[in-house]
């Protein structure tokens, strides 16, 4: 079995243990019955969604919004600077300790596309060794930074590669409220959610998202349960901006 299957059947396993627990926080979880996923976990039918949180870690924002995903027994995706790591090596071994999903942002946050082959892994295989050092592993997928990227960077990548299907440009302003409704208006099954865990505004709109969205029957998850969840394996150099359930 490859790391990449290991690592979704860990994740459905991890998604029906959730789902169950999360269920009297959620009164609409079941309504749509159970789906089968990889390794035969049991997981309720969804919609579900992936939030995904870029630039960090940042000591004064990204613990407050983990205190209250785990409050609401929801995991995300982070998809990290190497730069902003450095000093924040606890908040990482938070993040993986708590069943978040971990990702390579690059570690100077620099525009993949413009760069030569050298300066490419000197981006992200320096990142990633770093982070494989702190949780041990070395399976991580890939964001480039504002989603630029070229054939170049699909070759390279050696990771499948992460884009967003909602993005309410939280860097924009610090409108908690717009980019809440931008959010809300728009999220479907399947879809990836953009926000930065550097900014105070962006953590209440992700708490404030969350309860509105579980409210409405969704279940949030990490990318890779996502993948679980529609039985794909995620394929190295590949873009993925949703993942759609089959009858789209």
């Amino acid at each position: 079995m490859s790391n990449w299957k290991k690592r979704l059947r860990a994740g459905a396993l991890a998604l029906a243990a959730l789902a169950l627990a999360a269920v009297p926080y959620c009164p609409q979880a079941q309504d749509g019955g159970e789906r089968q996923a990889l390794g035969g976990a049991k997981i309720p039918a969804g919609p579900y969604v992936a939030l995904t949180f870029d630039d960090g870690p940042k000591s004064a924002t990204t613990p407050v919004l983990l205190d209250g995903l785990a409050q609401r027994g929801v995991h995300a995706t982070f998809f990290v600077i190497g730069e902003n790591v450095e000093g924040n090596e606890l908040l990482l071994q938070r993040m993986e300790g708590e069943g978040h999903q971990i990702g390579l942002h690059t570690y100077h946050h620099k525009m993949l596309d413009q760069l030569n082959a050298a300066g490419f892994y000197e981006e992200v295989d320096s990142l990633r060794t770093t982070l494989t050092a702190l949780v041990g592993r070395e399976e991580f997928m890939l964001r480039p930074p504002y989603g630029m990227m070229n054939a170049a960077t699909q070759a390279r990548a050696a990771a499948p590669i992460v884009l967003w299907s909602v993005d309410p440009e939280d860097w924009s302003d610090r409108d908690t409220a717009r980019q809440v409704s931008v959010i809300l208006d728009n999220t479907q099954d399947g879809d990836i959610i953009l926000l930065h865990d550097i900014y105070p505004a962006s953590v209440d709109t992700a708490l404030q998202v969350v309860d509105a969205l579980m409210a409405r029957g969704f279940h949030f998850v990490t990318v890779e349960q996502l993948f679980a969840i529609r039985g794909k394996t995620p394929e190295n150099g590949e873009v993925y901006r949703r993942l759609p359930p089959p009858s789209e």
